[in-house]
């Protein structure tokens, strides 16, 4: 636990002693405490913690803020902690922390080491996160790999936060898609043996089916023996199976790895798309209309009702995406948390309403839209279209900028934000450059360190260093910010915002940088020389740290 949670939680605990005493001297009467935010200001002359609790006070007291805020401050009890206090603005209590609290830090960073900025918000409950499951019909492109960059990120910010965290990845194979897609590397395979076979309307025409055709050839030179029926069925096996394995292999490459490959085909297997839709019948869930059948999905929500079978008796993609949420919640996870594309905002509704018609709660599904991603080569945006083949895919794009700056660069914006990746940018080695900006802060205090070892001047724990000469604005500054990180991390993973990780870092190492500037680390007398010794150390650790929450390597050496 970081120190900003550990103050917050002290600071927390003695606003509601505050009141208690306020409540029993009858200065106040309430019933009931409101929620109310205690947060670090954006600006640092607001102080280090700022509440509210002034404002939310006042429906129930009668008070104007400001005189709720007086008698607060009265009944406060913070000399071990805080500095001094301050009344802003409309009613806002500033906290300001004393100096020695701050140099805490030091010793509490270097004793947690690679667990400072972790504690358990989430007690071990299970929560499942799904991301990517891009069709298996294609090579993964940068769309998808935003997916797996928010989506593995998420998951590292929850397991630092003690949540019980499974990966998965919903491997469309038994669609209409991939069905299609088995029908192309037909075509194209009966066409290298010099048979003159239409190519099908709807079917993927780029290069990398007449590639995995010629493969197909190699492996299976006498399918065409099969018949077209039985053909068609062995190629989409056989070509969502190959395209598994390489989106595998694009994802380790990019640092992410699943836990659970779930098969669609294996939920037809099982028979559950038909038993779901039986489960719903018997809930009086379901409903026939102009030949179809029909999900009551407004009992929930929505904004209007689902037909699951079409007329013709085939079910609906909607009628498996049922099925399979069912069985997520059947494997025992508390929480299921769903990362989808920008295309997917009609399907919120739906699906919340028919996980709710199976008998869980309003928040037991959470879906996260991602937004688009425009990415940039030389100022011109690159179009991209699976079907037609052009496009850029995540394997190029790792191969041409390298898998730390595209996680980087991914994770700059929130998920709901468009994103310009810019390709030119992500290659520079530069401070313009922000992923290699905060590695180039880890690898110099990392080169600090190794000078002093080679001098013979160790990193002193904080309990030993005699006096902590840690006084100017800009050593300060860093320690509020090292301060900082739990609490950046439990905001990260409990709003879903991987992003701030990102910019944490980046602001880390703005103020590491600047810090360097201006205070010399060796060299100095004895006591100066430790403390900046020590505070670096820190630095580096929780660098290493926010890098490791991005998936992103922290180099010693650049």
């Amino acid at each position: 636990m970081g120190v900003a949670v550990d103050t917050k939680s002290k600071l927390s605990e003695e606003i509601a002693q505050a009141l208690s005493r306020a409540v029993e001297a009858g200065e106040f009467q309430l019933e009931e405490v409101p929620d109310y935010a205690l947060e670090v200001p954006k600006e640092r002359a607001h102080g280090d913690f700022a509440t509210n609790v002034a404002m939310m006070l006042s429906r129930f007291t009668k008070l104007p803020p400001r005189k709720n805020a007086e008698i607060i401050i009265r009944h406060l009890d913070l000399s071990g902690i805080v500095q001094r206090t301050e009344i802003a603005g409309p009613g806002f209590i500033n906290f300001y922390l004393r100096q020695d609290w701050l140099h805490a830090v030091l010793g509490q960073v270097k004793s947690q080491d690679d667990r400072y900025g972790w504690h358990d918000v989430g007690g071990g409950e299970k929560v499942q996160i799904e991301f990517v499951s891009a069709n298996p019909v294609g090579p993964m492109n940068v769309v998808n790999a935003r997916a797996a960059a928010v989506g593995d990120t998420l998951s590292r910010l929850l397991r630092a936060l003690g949540y019980n965290v499974t990966k998965e990845y919903y491997v469309n194979d038994a669609g209409n898609q991939a069905r299609i897609f088995g029908r192309s590397i037909a075509a194209r395979y009966m066409q290298l043996k010099g048979n003159d076979v239409p190519f099908p309307e709807e079917g993927y025409p780029a290069e990398y089916v007449v590639d995995l055709a010629k493969q197909l050839l190699q492996e299976k030179p006498d399918l065409d023996k099969l018949s077209e029926e039985e053909m068609h069925q062995f190629c989409t096996r056989w070509g969502t199976d190959t395209m598994v394995r390489g989106q595998q292999e694009d994802l380790a490459a990019f640092g992410v790895e699943f836990d659970v490959w779930f098969r669609e085909r294996d939920l037809h297997a099982e028979n559950a798309v038909d038993k779901t839709i039986a489960f719903l019948q018997g809930k009086g869930l379901l409903y026939e209309a102009e030949g179809a059948i029909w999900f009551r999905s407004t009992q929930f929500g929505d904004d209007k009702d689902r037909v699951l079978v079409k007329s013709d008796g085939v079910p609906t993609y909607l009628s498996p995406d049922i099925a399979y949420h069912w069985n997520k919640f059947q494997r025992g996870f508390d929480k299921v948390i769903d990362i989808l594309g920008p295309d997917h905002h009609g399907y919120v509704g739906r699906m919340q309403a028919a996980v709710q018609a199976l008998g869980y709660g309003e928040d037991a599904l959470e879906i996260i839209i991602l937004q688009l991603v425009n990415l940039l080569r030389n100022g011109e945006k690159v179009r991209m279209s699976k079907r037609r083949g052009e496009f850029i895919t995540m394997d190029e794009l790792i191969s041409e900028v390298g898998k730390d700056a595209a996680r980087y660069f991914f994770l700059m914006r929130s998920p709901e934000s468009h994103l310009d990746f810019d390709m030119g940018l992500a290659v520079e080695q530069s401070s313009e450059n922000p992923v290699f900006y905060v590695q180039y802060a880890h690898a110099r205090i990392c080169s600090i360190l190794r000078q002093a070892q080679e001098e013979g001047i160790p990193v002193l724990p904080y309990e030993e260093i005699a006096t902590v000469r840690l006084e100017q604005d800009v050593e300060l500054e860093l320690l509020r910010r090292l301060s900082e990180f739990g609490e950046g991390v439990e905001l990260a993973g409990t709003r879903r915002e991987p992003h701030r990780i990102a910019r944490y870092v980046h602001e880390l190492a703005s103020l590491f940088h600047n810090f360097y500037t201006h205070c010399r680390v060796l060299g100095e007398e004895a006591d100066v020389q430790a403390s900046r010794l020590a505070l670096a150390d820190a630095v580096r650790i929780v660098l290493r740290n926010g890098l490791y929450l991005l998936g992103i390597d922290a180099p010693e050496r650049m």
